[in-house]
């Protein structure tokens, strides 16, 4: 899905249910992929995180994206000893993804490579590579089924990379609604093929489009999960494109 799990604001939208008529698993990640999302998204979030001791430990989070979700700038505001880390995403299609995250404590930017893109965002179940898009001609796809999720009718929608695509994941296997084709339930599986993480979506509609209201991941191996819940969402704003460069990482947002 290059628009399965977008990142943090897992910008899937839809306003008409054209995969009804899709036969293939192509065929609907491509009326996925195809469906326009807002030009911009500003929105508050609450990320928890709970350990298998059952601790948790919330911050709160700035987030403007733009670009259908290619660019990304989020500010940590709580708590005080993660405030003012900032973190800027700008995806390209013929070179590697710019990331990069500031540590106001070390006055310091850290560039993400691409070797470390399998590493946790901010102590979070998502990793670097989770914050960013999938590009749908990078997989192969296959329908495997139907499956009722919380109520919710669904195709079971496998995809793998291509040969000669990297990857940290060796598939994903999404459950996306029939009626409004956004991702309900996804999960990765790792290199060895064994589930990794599994992640819940739940969304609302906000002007045309179908948004994210609160994700939930779990990494099943460790049992530690992270919950991302949204407020104050914003759409098509007009966010300029030069808020997403290094210097305004160290701006928090008022």
């Amino acid at each position: 899905m290059k628009k399965m799990i977008k990142a943090v604001t897992l910008n899937l939208l839809l306003s008409i249910p054209l995969g009804l008529f899709a036969q293939t698993g192509y065929e609907i990640a491509k009326a996925m992929d195809d469906i326009p999302g807002p030009a911009d998204m500003k929105a508050d979030m609450t990320m928890t995180l709970t350990n298998k001791q059952g601790k948790s430990r919330k911050s709160t989070i700035r987030s403007i994206t733009a670009d259908d979700n290619k660019k990304q700038i989020i500010w940590f505001l709580s708590p005080a000893d993660d405030k003012g880390v900032a973190f800027l995403k700008i995806e390209h299609a013929d070179k590697d993804d710019e990331m990069r995250l500031w540590l106001p404590a070390f006055k310091k930017v850290r560039r993400i490579s691409a070797k470390k893109k399998a590493d946790s965002f901010m102590g979070s179940d998502l990793s670097y590579e989770d914050m960013t898009s999938r590009e749908l001609d990078d997989y192969s796809y296959e329908l495997t089924g139907e499956k009722t999720v919380d109520g919710i009718e669904c195709h079971i929608l496998e995809s793998t990379p291509k040969q000669g695509v990297t990857r940290t994941y060796k598939r994903f296997v999404t459950y996306v609604s029939k009626t409004d084709l956004v991702a309900v339930l996804d999960e990765a599986y790792d290199m060895r093929n064994k589930l990794l993480k599994k992640r819940i979506i739940k969304y609302a509609r906000k002007k045309s489009y179908i948004l994210p209201t609160e994700i939930f991941v779990k990494n099943v191996k460790k049992n530690h999960t992270t919950r991302l819940k949204f407020a104050n969402i914003e759409v098509d704003t007009g966010v300029k494109a030069d808020l997403f460069q290094e210097k305004n990482l160290k701006r928090i947002p008022r």
